[in-house]
């Protein structure tokens, strides 16, 4: 479980009605399957050692014998066994004379606790308030199987080797109620609900399940165990699927449904701490007397990942999910703009137009803005500067994109300002070091910001999230705008949202869609060192990395908080082979390295749209000291090769 990741299961046995000795067999027998790939934590289905559709046999003692007799087998089989399991069952409590519809929470051969279930579903084709008493309010000892347990709905179950991880029950219709249970578990520390249900299967009603697991799972912070009866069960009236589900914070891990056995994945409790600690909407009720908490220990070994991590964090997996998010981001984005162009009363948007990646997206989405406000794309001055390091392949580009896109087109070759400059201060044309760099960057921000007043307008910035982070900017150049319309936008999406464009206008416009993919196939460069035989000789990726690494980097460091060794390792799964340990860390250690340095780009940025989970301005999402040291992430990473 080192770095918070808790292998956890949703068990779903098959299963005889009534027959306890055989339904005992089927849930140790995938307990110890369970144990044998690492599992921490299980649930099993809603009265699972009797089989929910039990009806009026529920009453007999027989049966409710048989359902201790079965627990007790599940515990002498299982008592070698590290993991903890939510087993559902019958229990009557001899002191009122009630039945519960409970869960045995056990490990090792011990009963940790009883919750019993707190809303009893008597509609439709629900009877259980026929047979079983609601556990609300109670909170005492029964003898179970030879011990003496605490029978408490509002219970959790915390490790005491890794204080992130604490286990909280709920079953079934509990969840479907305005006030689920989980609720106040979660806010007295419980990171992993466990749901133990008989939920049967509906047309249309599988997605209203999934919606309901996911949406708790992410208004509460929390992983979400969903274990639902299936085969087995009688058929009599109604048809189980055994459809189980894991979530963490909103999002399904596995998930599975028609299928008996175990549905497996690897919650992280390390993340949900993070985020629960850095909202501050979400309220603690830790210490409440109606929550008590039983302590277990666990063996802490490590936990082999099998759940998905992208390579994309910023770019999602299917085609149907990225246009939509392209969309919805290309909106975002221009609707910004739009407000303030219309605030300013600006007259033209000034777009320094590279040929490159940035500068195509930024005016792109200034033609959306533009189009949205009812104005002509030629109030968009589209401002080409060649120099030193320009190419013909990307000032051409740059003017057939202007020139498809309709904007007023400006050519400004700024190389003997640049020469005058650098005879100005003494800078030798032949010394290519950051001076010969920053200069020329610096005489495209003053020629656009000159246009800009010129014409009553506003200087567009191009720059991206993943160059902001790692201060690849020229301090007072292309790092400053008016506005800047890339900044929330990591170079990894940028390049999906222009190739989405390109794809949405192949048919209405192929000219336009042929440069773009061009633009797409040029590498990254900022063109500022002298081109060598007409090509690029500047390439970004060379320089600082790849940035499919740094986005990746970015979002696990800075969205979710990870150590740099958790980074790391969860960079080795993601990637698989495409990267060896010793490239992994060499481009991660320049990660913190830079991002640690540059803050002091960072903390005067250009205004700019917020329309990811991910952004750095000081204004915002990120505050953080220019004088930070990186020294203590940068010595974990230390002795990792």
């Amino acid at each position: 479980m080192r770095d918070g990741f808790v292998k956890v299961a949703a068990a779903t046995p098959k299963i005889r009605v009534a027959d306890c000795r055989y339904n005992a067999e089927q849930i140790f027998t995938l307990m110890r399957q369970a144990d044998q790939q690492g599992v921490k934590v299980m649930a099993f289905p809603e009265l699972c050692l009797t089989g929910y559709t039990c009806g009026d046999l529920f009453l007999q003692p027989t049966l409710i014998k048989g359902a201790e007799e079965g627990l007790q087998t599940i515990l002498e089989a299982t008592r070698n066994l590290d993991l903890v399991a939510a087993v559902g069952l019958p229990v009557q409590d001899k002191w009122n004379n009630k039945l519960y519809n409970c869960a045995a929470v056990i490990q090792k051969g011990e009963i940790l606790g009883l919750v019993p279930k707190t809303y009893l579903p008597n509609y439709g084709e629900f009877y259980e308030g026929r047979w079983f008493a609601s556990g609300a309010g109670v909170e005492h000892c029964v003898e179970l199987c030879g011990q003496q347990v605490n029978l408490e709905a509002r219970g959790t179950f915390g490790c005491t080797g890794l204080d992130s991880l604490v286990i909280g029950v709920e079953i079934c219709e509990d969840l479907w109620a305005p006030e689920p249970p989980s609720a106040a578990l979660a806010q007295a520390g419980a990171t992993i609900i466990l749901n133990l249900s008989a939920s049967n299967e509906l047309v249309g009603k599988a997605a209203y399940r999934r919606s309901l697991v996911t949406s708790q799972s992410g208004r509460l912070v929390c992983g979400y165990v969903y274990a639902d009866a299936g085969e087995g069960e009688s058929t009599t009236d109604l048809v189980f699927t055994g459809h189980n589900m894991i979530a963490e914070n909103g999002a399904i891990l596995a998930e599975r449904r028609f299928a008996s056995g175990l549905t497996v994945s690897e919650i992280d409790v390390e993340r949900l701490v993070y985020e629960r600690r850095r909202m501050n909407t979400f309220q603690s009720a830790a210490g409440a007397p109606e929550i008590w908490r039983v302590s277990f220990d666990m063996d802490l070994a490590d936990t082999h990942l099998t759940r998905p991590v992208s390579p994309t964090p910023f770019v999602p997996g299917s085609e149907s999910d990225r246009a939509e998010r392209c969309n919805e981001i290309l909106c975002i984005a221009a609707l910004g703009l739009k407000k303030r162009l219309e605030h300013t009363g600006a007259k033209t948007a000034v777009v320094g137009l590279s040929g490159g990646l940035d500068s195509t997206l930024a005016v792109l989405i200034t033609a959306v803005a533009m189009e949205m406000l009812r104005r002509p794309a030629t109030d968009i001055i589209a401002v080409t500067m060649p120099c030193f390091g320009t190419t013909d392949r990307t000032k051409s580009n740059a003017v057939l994109l202007s020139e498809r896109l309709g904007c007023t087109l400006k050519t400004i070759d700024i190389g003997e300002a640049v020469r005058q400059h650098f005879k100005d201060i003494g800078q030798s044309m032949d010394n290519h070091d950051v001076t010969f760099e920053n200069g020329q960057a610096r005489e495209r921000t003053q020629v656009l910001m000159d246009i800009a007043n010129q014409t009553g307008g506003l200087v567009i910035g191009t720059g991206d999230l993943s160059e902001l982070a790692l201060g690849w900017c020229t301090y007072n150049g292309d790092h400053m705008s008016n506005y800047a319309v890339n900044a929330g936008i990591p170079k990894t999406l940028v390049r999906h949202l222009v190739s989405f464009i390109s794809d949405d206008k192949e048919r209405e416009d192929p000219q336009l869609s042929g440069v773009l993919t061009d633009i797409l196939d040029t590498p990254v460069s900022p063109e500022l060192l002298p081109a060598i035989q007409g090509e690029i000789a500047q390439k970004t990726e060379d320089l600082v990395g790849p940035y499919e690494l740094h986005d990746f980097y970015l979002y696990y460091a800075i969205r979710w908080g990870f150590s740099p060794r958790k980074v790391l390792r969860l960079a080795e799964h993601a990637f698989g082979r495409g990267y060896d340990r010793t490239t992994l860390l060499k481009w991660l250690r320049n990660f913190y390295r830079r991002f640690f340095s540059q803050q002091f780009k960072r903390s005067c940025l250009s205004d700019g749209p917020k329309v990811g989970s991910v952004a750095l301005s000081p204004r915002g999402d990120w505050r953080m000291p220019s004088d930070a040291v990186a020294a203590l992430w940068m010595a974990e990473l230390e002795g990792l090769e």
